[in-house]
């Protein structure tokens, strides 16, 4: 079996399994798991949810000899936190306390709480994990996934913020970080201040003094009162996390690229101009329904293709840029997923024997109908030192049908910046060799030349 239709089977959950087929989802469900799920599912809170579009759409298709069987539709792109922007995060944690705190009123509670429950359309998140729900013990104040919650989600967003750990490394952390993890790399002034002193220092005390929470699993309490706690240590979270989020927005460090579009001065006004007038104008001729825009930086032609109506997944690998790139899509209420990705460098198959968590190009292949490549053949020639008929086959390999390509010539500022030296290697590229690689899997339907040399292509795959 190949590891693309190996990671499309789980394991892990003791209540069910979940197998792709083509664009259904279908989950099978264990008949001493059943009762929990369809209370959850029949519950108000599930259909409002659904409604919203904050949980993914169930329908039941058989239920024989105890077990159930639930259908789901599939995301279009999938995607995983280690691939999110910071915002993308808070989102997803948001999302998870939503839904925790709507469930207590229905009996039923999060039975785990992890980034991995939740996939993102657009910039919208959605919890996909009907099965991480189960009924609630009534006397019970704990809920016993507030450590998963705060290991996976808390401190990741803690460690980037303060400590400078990339999001990316939850790929190697499933479970996330130990407040041990931590407590090291922080000075004794963080440690005493919230929410470090919460989520990191107070726990580690208990462990040292050979207190645990499995000590209180056993606590028992009137129902209001359970209500109540759950309540007051979800609002703690929350605090927590609006904390992250407001050091978040007075962040105005600028990256390398996150300024790009507004510093580039081998742009003119009418460069700008004709190059946007150009991506509508193909777009309208292409009509394209699901657009992937490689080297997106903040966005600005991926929310082009928004606007024409396509649903746009978009990779970059500046942080700062994705992060604004998804702001921008979430407060215009955009058709955009901006995604920590870069084409020569995907994202890795993970998980158990490397087939958990599906490859970054294994999710791509036969899901586009058009991909814009503007401003990045370059960097991909000359800092990846990937050939243009390599550049051309990948291209052809992401796209259905059609491709909107910029040709960057060997005298453009941003090309000798790259050179380094490097002229006899590459300084010969030019338009005709692009197109000799292009036309091995395309044809070219419009052709553009700025004013400032840059060329801009519609491509139609063969």
């Amino acid at each position: 079996m190949a590891t693309a239709e190996l990671a499309r089977e789980t394991f892990r959950d003791p209540a069910g399994s979940v197998r792709i087929e083509g664009d259904r989802v279908l989950r099978e469900v264990h008949p001493e798991h059943a009762r929990a799920a369809l209370k959850f599912l029949q519950s108000q809170t599930a259909q409002e949810w659904v409604a919203q579009g904050r949980l993914i759409e169930t329908h039941f298709i058989t239920r024989e000899n105890g077990e159930l069987t639930l259908e789901h539709p599939r995301v279009f792109f999938p995607s995983y936190p280690w691939e999110w922007t910071p915002s993308a995060w808070i989102a997803a944690a948001d999302l998870t306390l939503d839904l925790c705190e709507g469930l207590l009123e229905q009996g039923l509670i999060l039975k785990d709480a992890t980034p991995l429950n939740v996939l993102f359309r657009g910039a919208r998140p959605v919890f996909v994990d009907v099965l991480s729900v189960e009924e609630r013990d009534p006397a019970s104040p704990l809920w016993l996934a507030y450590a998963q919650f705060v290991r996976t989600f808390m401190l990741p967003l803690l460690a980037y913020q303060h400590l400078g750990w990339p999001l990316a490394t939850s790929m190697q952390r499933r479970d996330g970080y130990e407040p041990a993890d931590l407590a090291p790399y922080l000075s004794r002034w963080q440690r005493w201040r919230e929410p470090f002193r919460s989520l990191v220092t107070l726990p580690l005390m208990l462990e040292k003094s050979g207190g645990t929470s499995a000590q209180n699993t056993k606590a028992r309490q009137s129902p209001e009162a359970a209500l109540s706690v759950l309540r007051r240590n979800l609002g703690a979270l929350r605090q927590h996390l609006r904390q992250i989020e407001r050091r978040m927005g007075l962040d105005k460090r600028a990256s390398r690229w996150s300024g790009y579009a507004h510093s580039a001065d081998h742009y003119s006004a009418d460069d700008q101009k004709l190059k946007r007038q150009f991506v509508r104008d193909a777009l309208a001729a292409a009509h394209p329904k699901h657009v992937l825009d490689l080297g997106a930086n903040i966005g600005i032609y991926s929310r082009i293709a928004a606007e024409c109506g396509a649903m746009v997944v978009a990779w970059d690998t500046d942080l700062q840029a994705t992060e604004q790139n998804w702001r921008e899509g979430q407060r215009l209420n955009l058709d955009i997923a901006p995604l920590i990705a870069n084409p020569a460098r995907p994202t890795p198959a993970a998980g158990w024997r490397n087939a958990e968590n599906l490859a970054l190009l294994d999710r791509t292949r036969g899901r586009f109908d058009c991909v814009m490549m503007l401003g990045l053949i370059h960097h991909l020639l000359l800092s990846e030192q990937i050939p243009l008929e390599e550049i051309a086959a990948l291209l052809r390999e992401m796209t259905t049908s059609w491709a909107i390509v910029e040709w960057v010539p060997a005298t453009d500022p941003r090309f000798v910046d790259l050179l380094r030296g490097r002229e006899d290697l590459y300084g010969h590229l030019d338009e005709a060799g692009f197109t000799r690689a292009a036309e091995t899997h395309f044809t070219v339907v419009l052709r553009e030349a700025l004013p400032n040399a840059r060329i801009l292509f519609l491509l139609q795959a063969r």
